[in-house]
């Protein structure tokens, strides 16, 4: 189905929603050994892979499209490349990456950072319908191994944040590999300074971490469908105002949650939880917003007017700036029935 209302997207992670026909262009020029013969047997391979056995596998599935973006001009191209594939059918998107992740070969962090920038800024000339902004993620490691590049991602961060569109921090990887509380220290500084987080918590993860995450002042959650398992964590979501950035079928993909029907995502709206829904990695995913807007409505319970619920919720729990978010929400109350 259409949906003609405004659409935001504020789990979005950019490595998760190349374009296929880049990233095959991409990896044939850099010699990127890949799973298929030919760029349609590549898209049937993505398309094969998408329900993944638990997230350890589903993580997995970044290795190809990491090992494509070590350089600057591939950032750059798959940043304006992802923004056009989605400029027609979202109206705002939030894009998320880690820095540290792209220099295994000569990029550093700020290198990876300012090719994303300029990927977007670009994109922002060419395809003005759609308004983007950037999150910078640090990485959970077994032993905190990173840690140093954690602490550096924090640092250009602050350097960074307003900025030609770095607007959040964010912490994700395989969720409970190491306890939350051993990444409190990244956002000691941001949290002081009034910094935008959001952090993945309560996706493969106890509930707990919800409410953890919480404490070190992230205004929104990535994925955090698990705090309806704990009744006390719940309300504190609900009386706190934490948006959660719902991504159904990553969940169902990851095995997080048995299936649409079951997922808590319509209990928690109910509940007067902030949910927003969101792609988390679209074409690993082999999903659009409008897909997941479908299995809203089709096998989750959601209404029409819920949609429209969750998507004023997303410009409310957005971060662009305060007074580009009313004629959103104006437009998207014109859309209840």
């Amino acid at each position: 189905m259409k949906y003609p209302f405004p659409k935001a997207d504020l789990h979005f992670h950019l490595d998760g929603s190349m374009v296929p026909e880049i990233t095959w262009k991409l990896a044939k020029e850099r010699n990127i050994e890949m799973p298929a013969n030919s760029l349609e047997e590549f898209k049937a391979y993505l398309v094969r892979t998408a329900n993944c056995g638990d997230v350890g596998e589903y993580l997995s599935r970044f290795d190809l499209n990491t090992a494509i973006l070590q350089d600057y001009e591939a950032l750059r191209e798959i940043t304006y490349t992802t923004i056009q594939n989605v400029a027609d059918t979202l109206d705002y998107v939030e894009i998320r990456f880690a820095p540290q992740l792209h220099t295994q070969k000569q990029l550093t962090q700020r290198q990876a950072i300012d090719a994303v920038l300029e990927g977007r800024r670009q994109a922002a000339v060419d395809f003005p319908q759609i308004k983007t902004n950037i999150i910078l993620c640090c990485m959970i490691a077994l032993n905190n191994a990173n840690r140093d590049m954690n602490l550096e991602t924090v640092r250009l961060f602050e350097e960074y944040y307003s900025e030609d569109g770095v607007v959040a921090l964010d912490l994700a990887g395989f969720e409970d590999s190491v306890p939350m509380k051993e990444y409190a220290e990244l956002f000691v500084s941001p949290r002081e300074k009034g910094m935008n987080l959001t952090i993945h918590a309560g996706d493969n993860g106890i509930p707990q971490n919800c409410a953890t995450v919480i404490g070190y002042g992230a205004k929104r959650i990535g994925h955090g469908h698990h705090c309806y398992y704990d009744a006390e964590i719940a309300r504190q979501v609900v009386n706190t105002k934490t948006a959660l950035e719902i991504c159904l079928t990553s969940n169902i993909h990851c095995k997080t949650e048995p299936s649409y029907a079951k997922h808590p995502a319509k209990n928690l709206l109910d509940m007067g939880a902030m949910v927003t829904l969101n792609t988390d990695n679209m074409i690993l995913s082999d999903i659009t917003i409008e897909d997941e807007y479908d299995h809203a409505l089709n096998e989750c319970g959601f209404t029409w007017n819920d949609l429209i619920t969750c998507n004023i919720n997303s410009f409310k729990s957005s971060f662009m700036k305060e007074e580009e978010k009313l004629p959103y929400i104006e437009k998207l109350k014109t859309f209840y029935r």
